[in-house]
């Protein structure tokens, strides 16, 4: 079955004053549909046409070697955006709580130490990309991708991303990123990224 663009779990602005509601539209509408419908032309016809996405990143390098950067840049764009919006919610951020909590005190130091480095992984990303919590295997680690690349494709799990591609913040922030990273903190939500946790831990 051909990928879709998920309905948003919330209101378009009901992340404001964080993130607004225009750019909201304008990233879940037209950028998240245009990566489904070219990652859904790409698999077409092939063995991963309907496939989970997870299963398909996670094995890019089984697709004809004609398909896999198209795959790689609009399969993991529906990817890394199905993960986003779910990792948001209105009234979120503040702290986890629980096994969470406690191994991200274990991996980083302190909560604040773990967004610092979230905060620092997403500004030094040149051009577009993503900065990560995944777990690794082993443990919690900090991780940037760049374009739409998702950890996935490395072997690791994503547990939260935050989108620093110029579309996701631009028309409110311009180009302060390290502003629209800090405003980000303000909308996660956790539960669902304790839930992500839970699965893998």
């Amino acid at each position: 079955m051909a990928y879709s663009v998920p309905d948003l779990p919330y209101a378009y602005d009901a992340l404001e004053p964080h993130i607004d509601e225009a750019t909201m539209r304008v990233h879940h509408d037209k950028h998240h549909q245009a990566y489904v419908d070219k990652a859904n032309a790409a698999l077409e016809g092939t063995e991963y046409d309907g496939k989970p996405i997870e299963e398909v990143i996670a094995n890019l390098g089984s697709l004809p070697s004609d398909k896999q950067t198209a795959v790689r840049n609009n399969g993991g764009g529906h990817l890394n955006h199905s993960l986003f919006w779910e990792s948001m919610k209105p009234g979120g951020g503040g702290e986890p709580t629980g096994p969470l909590a406690e191994a991200i005190t274990a991996a980083f130091g302190s909560f604040d130490d773990f967004k610092a480095k979230v905060k620092e992984t997403g500004v030094a990303q040149f051009g577009s990309g993503w900065a990560w919590l995944v777990h690794d295997g082993s443990g919690l680690a900090v991780v940037g991708t760049a374009n739409q690349d998702n950890p996935i494709a490395d072997g690791q799990t994503p547990l939260v991303g935050v989108d620093v591609w110029e579309h996701a913040y631009y028309l409110k922030y311009q180009n302060k990123r390290p502003d629209y990273i800090d405003a980000w903190f303000n909308t996660v939500n956790w539960d669902k990224v304790s839930e992500r946790y839970s699965a893998v831990a």
